[in-house]
């Protein structure tokens, strides 16, 4: 039985409680958290496993972002200052069309490198539309927790050479679940991925989700109500808002994960609530594609599941779970003033809420007995962060926490990564990874892609 002993200086838990303990350790047996105790009570010299000395960090869960293109990595930096369709127009569909299972397995290794440095340890991965295979056989090498499925599309005047026929998305995907979800031991599941409305026909979209009933636990993942554009064209095709349509034909439940969520009416609020949907919010893409606010505080207010994602790298140009905390924190207070997301509440999106959306919070996203140890340590005693070690204005340190992970830290800050309590990341390293011979190939393979372009 392989047994390891992590001290730590505190323990962020985001359990119901929002626990944060000092001076205590985690004890990790075959992956799971065994028991979390005092330093005082352990006999650490005599402790009968590895012991893991992280007693100068600040442990927290691992971050769970709930909506990534892997993708799309390889593209950072070639599309910015563009809207939405535009960008997806003139970059992101030539680019998706010209992956090669080489270029791709490239793109998804640069992402999980960029993800899993900076703490993120599940993720919801919209995949593409096609050689979705390579993207599940990298999640499976790497040991990532996530959800992944071929992105769907039957219809796109965008770009008209980037789609497939109904059928073909269809068996593709049904293919791909029958072998890839609940693989590598449960971490992996399958996420149904219809790109969004206007490139999916209405069959693609109600037998994607029949289909559904085959793979208990997978989810359904797609984009919606980003962009005014894009809402627009909706309206002349359906006659509908984008969640108005969605809702008549009968996409909408606990299971569905919508991202952005942007341009909504009343009608549209209420239905995400009464149907328990999962909204993504991706403050930093929205912001660089300009694209709007997602109204985060009222969807919180009405109950409403909101986790954090943050897009693809090339409307985001940072995959990093700190990035999106401290933009869904300050973006909403020049609107719902300063009081509006608060440190606590954010850590919490990016952490067990994001679990939550993807029905996995008996498993990961707080650190509690029994789940799975996936945890990220984060030196918080730097120059950069504010002073530990006192309490100031009425606010303990305890609470100061949050403060510190939100508003002042950065994947600089992460020390260590763990997944199922095996260090996957130490000292801002990606272990899983050679950084210099995915820069080397990543040069080669863009510079292929390109010329297919």
């Amino acid at each position: 039985m392989k047994r390891k002993l992590l001290l730590a200086n505190r323990i962020v838990t985001a359990d119901a409680k929002n626990t944060v303990l000092r001076n205590h350790a985690v004890e990790i047996i075959e992956g799971k958290i065994e028991r979390i105790v005092s330093l005082k009570d352990v006999n650490v010299s005599n402790y009968n496993g590895e012991v893991l000395d992280y007693s100068r960090y600040t442990l927290i869960p691992g971050f769970v972002q709930t909506h990534i293109h892997l993708c799309q990595t390889l593209f950072r930096g070639l599309a910015d200052d563009l809207e939405l369709l535009d960008w997806l127009q003139k970059r992101i569909f030539p680019f998706e069309n010209a992956h090669t299972k080489n270029s791709l397995r490239l793109s998804v290794r640069l992402g999980l490198h960029d993800l899993l440095s900076g703490g993120t340890t599940t993720i919801l991965d919209m995949g593409t539309l096609r050689h979705q295979e390579v993207i599940f056989e990298e999640l499976n090498w790497c040991g990532v927790r996530a959800f992944a499925g071929n992105c769907m599309m039957d219809q796109n005047e965008l770009y008209p050479s980037f789609r497939e026929t109904t059928d073909w998305n269809l068996k593709t995907a049904h293919d791909l679940a029958k072998t890839y979800h609940d693989s590598n031991g449960g971490k992996v599941k399958f996420g149904f991925a219809p790109r969004f409305v206007l490139s999916c026909t209405e069959k693609l979209l109600k037998e994607t989700k029949e289909m559904m009933k085959e793979f208990p636990g997978s989810i359904f993942h797609t984009h919606s109500s980003e962009n005014q554009k894009e809402v627009e064209t909706v309206r002349k095709l359906t006659g509908k808002e984008n969640i108005e349509y969605f809702n008549s034909i009968g996409m909408l439940d606990s299971h569905t994960v919508l991202a952005h969520c942007i341009h909504l009416n009343e009608n549209e609020i209420k239905s995400l609530k009464s149907n328990s949907v999962r909204v993504a919010h991706c403050p930093s893409s929205n912001l660089k594609l300009g694209s709007g606010i997602a109204n985060v505080p009222r969807f919180i207010k009405e109950e409403i599941s909101v986790s954090l994602g943050a897009d693809g790298a090339p409307c985001n140009n940072t995959l990093s779970a700190f990035t999106e905390m401290r933009h869904a924190a300050l973006i909403q207070k020049p609107i719902h003033w300063p009081t509006a997301m608060d440190a606590l509440t954010v850590f919490r999106l990016a952490t067990i809420e994001g679990a939550k959306a993807l029905h996995v919070e008996n498993e990961v996203g707080s650190i509690e007995v029994g789940k799975k140890a996936d945890l990220v340590l984060l030196d918080l005693e730097k120059a950069d962060q504010p002073i530990q070690g006192i309490n100031a204005q009425g606010l303990s340190e305890d609470e100061r926490v949050y403060s510190a992970i939100v508003y002042s830290a950065s994947k600089e800050n992460v020390k260590a990564v763990l997944i199922d309590g095996k260090l996957v990341s130490e000292n801002g390293n990606c272990l899983l990874y050679d950084e210099n011979e995915l820069v080397s190939e990543g040069k080669q393979e863009l510079n292929e892609l390109l010329k297919r372009f």
